[in-house]
Formats: C-alpha cells, structure tokens, sequence
C-alpha cells in the first residue's frame, strides 16, 4: 500500500465548553401545581359567595314580603280608626247641638251612646274645665286601631329597612363572586403557553386579589 493512500485519522472535535440552554419550561410542573391548587380554592370560594348571595337574596324578599303585610294591616287597622274617629263625630255633634239648645235631657241620652274609647276623652275633657277644643284633641282619645296601626307601621318600617341591608349584603356577595372570577381568569392565563416570569406575575396578582377577597369575605355575616 503506498504511503499517499495512507490518510491521518481524523481528530474528534473539541467538546464545547458552552452550557446547553436552560429550557424555560422547566418552571412549568411547579406553575401548575399552583395554579390547580389556587384554582381549587377560588372555585370553591367563588361557589360559597353565590351560595351567601342566593340567601341574602332569599331574605330581602321574606323581608319586603313582611313589610308589604306589615302595610296592608297598618292601612287596615288605620281605616278603622278613622270609622270610629267619624262615629264619635257625628255622636258628639248631636250633644253639642243639644247641649247648645239647653236640652239637658237630650245631652244626656246622646251621652250615654258615647263609645268607651270616646267617654274616657270625654270624662278627661270635662275633668280639665273644657280648655281643649273638644275631646278630639285630648291625649286620651285613641279610637281603636290608632295603635295597632302605629305598631304595624313600625314594623313594616323595620322590615323594610331589614331589606334594603339584605339587598346591599347579597350585592357584595355578588361583587365578590366577580373579584373571584377575575383570579380564576388570571390563574387559567397562568397556565397557557407564555414565560414562566409573565406565569409567575399573573399567579402573583390572582394570589394577592384571591387573599384580599377572602379577608373582605371573612367581614361578612353569613347564613347557613
């Protein structure tokens, strides 16, 4: 064999001394262990801020539902008032144009008609030497269902108001529920293909909106 046929093997090539990239999905695994724990725990929030919201709701409507009755009966028991404010009128009319007339006997018949509640007004107005106008303005003239309607009105008044702060409770559950829903946009966005950094900062911000919520959530009253 001759010496030109003869070829000097060839060296191996040098080993690189540069470091292979560090892929940027190695953070992966540990992003969505997060994101699926913290999505866990904003659904089940999120489920108990509609929970909290569907029963405030619940009773703002028992609520006005009592107010409305509340009204109806004080409407009711006010009108019966009035029935018996106009009887004893007319009643007392006839005494005093008898009384008027010098007809003693007369007064007298038409006194003894006088209603109980009216005759307690009347004795008192008496009693008083007859300064007030008439029994009418006497603090003893209360014809009945004058406080019976003033009760009512009470409570249709507190029921009432009882709605009007389970409507704002059931409305902060609800703009709860919103907050919550912005983490779980936040945590799925985490979990697409974007960089591990932009990943991190969004878990970050659903992280910090999740616990301010849950502190506001923890100043609520709740029902079961």
């Amino acid at each position: 064999m001759s010496e030109a046929s003869i070829e000097p093997a060839q060296a191996p090539p040098p080993a690189s001394t540069e470091r292979a990239p560090v892929s940027r999905w190695r953070h992966r695994p540990f992003i969505e262990i997060v994101a699926v724990a913290m999505l866990s725990v904003t659904a089940i929030l999120t489920a108990w801020c509609g929970f909290q919201s569907a029963k405030w709701s619940g009773e703002r409507a028992i609520a006005f539902a009592e107010a409305s009755a509340a009204r109806v009966e004080a409407s009711d028991a006010d009108g019966q008032a009035r029935e018996a404010r106009v009887v004893d009128l007319i009643i007392y009319a006839e005494w005093v144009t008898a009384n008027a007339q010098g007809d003693t006997a007369l007064a007298d018949q038409i006194e003894a008609r006088f209603t109980p509640h009216f005759t307690i007004a009347f004795d008192a107005w008496q009693a008083g030497g007859e300064v007030e106008p008439g029994p009418f303005a006497m603090a003893e003239y209360v014809p009945p269902g004058t406080e019976e309607s003033a009760e009512l009105t009470a409570v249709a008044d507190e029921r009432f108001a009882q709605a009007l702060e389970d409507t704002e409770r059931g409305d902060n559950y609800s703009l709860l529920t919103v907050l919550f829903a912005l983490v779980l946009f936040l945590t799925a966005m985490a979990q697409r293909d974007v960089h591990h950094v932009a990943a991190w900062m969004m878990l970050g911000l659903a992280g910090i909106i999740a616990v301010s919520g849950f502190v506001v959530l923890l100043t609520f009253p709740m029902r079961f």
